[in-house]
Formats: structure tokens, sequence, C-alpha cells
């Protein structure tokens, strides 16, 4: 009798992926002072959701002071709205930050994307602090998926 390997289930395969191993390395950053238009083009032409800005004061989820914001492809509709089409980077960064560490469970990062009711989370290097990559939600998919 042959015995077949039961297949993972999703909460199995996410107590054990690290974000290290399902997320996207490197991010897009713009200037403060870039135009919407250059960061929308930028959202555009690389497909992303969302770009860093560097430069600028916020805090994380968790009340943390970063040294950098993001723009969402959310933020940057908004900042387009009639009458705010000068809105620079810095002033369209609306959007929470929700850090988390590469070595935590995929577990632990949907619990984040959650409670904060966001499909981004920005991977943050546990030495510096710096962001280092995101992970989406489509990421979170393509490891329960086996992909």
């Amino acid at each position: 009798m042959t015995t077949h390997p039961s297949p993972s289930s999703p909460a199995d395969v996410l107590g054990r992926t690290r974000v290290r191993d399902a997320m996207q390395l490197g991010l897009f950053h713009c200037e403060p002072d870039d135009d919407v238009a250059a960061v929308a083009r930028t959202m555009a032409e690389q497909s992303i959701h969302s770009v860093v800005v560097a430069g600028i004061v916020r805090r994380d989820h968790a009340g943390d002071r970063l040294a950098w914001g993001i723009v969402s492809d959310l933020d940057m509709v908004r900042a387009m709205r009639p009458g705010s089409e000068d809105a620079t980077a810095a002033e369209a960064a609306g959007t929470e930050i929700v850090t988390i560490a590469p070595y935590e469970s995929l577990a632990k990062a949907v619990q984040l994307m959650d409670e904060h009711e966001t499909a981004h989370l920005v991977v943050v290097s546990p030495d510096t602090g710096r962001p280092v990559g995101m992970l989406s939600t489509l990421d979170v998919a393509r490891a329960v998926d086996g992909d």
C-alpha cells in the first residue's frame, strides 16, 4: 500500500514560511519633492503599488520613528484629485506604514495585514531598520499556492 503525503494546509504553509522567502526584494523610491505624476509614472512603468519616499519622517504601526514614508497607489490617486495636481510625494505619503522583519512568519504577516487592513507590508532590516523589500497579499497567495 502506498501512502501519499497529505497536502499542507494554508495555515501550515503560513506558519512555516518566513517573510524573506516570499517577499519582493528591493524597493522603488522617490524624493520628497517629486511630483505625484512622476510617482504615478514609476508605479505604472514598474507595475507596483507603492513607492518609498526617502527623507521624510513618519511613524510606523508600532509608533517607531522612521526616516521615510510610503506613497501607495491609493495615495497617488487621492493626490491627483482636481486642485491637487501640484502635490509632492511627501504631501501624498499618507498610507499607514506597517513593517515586518524578514525572519517573521507569513502567519504574522497575514495577521498584520488583517489588523491594519493593508495589502502591503514594508520589510525592514532588523539591523538597520531600513526598508529592504515589500510583502504583498499576492506574495502570500503565491507562497500558499506553492509557486
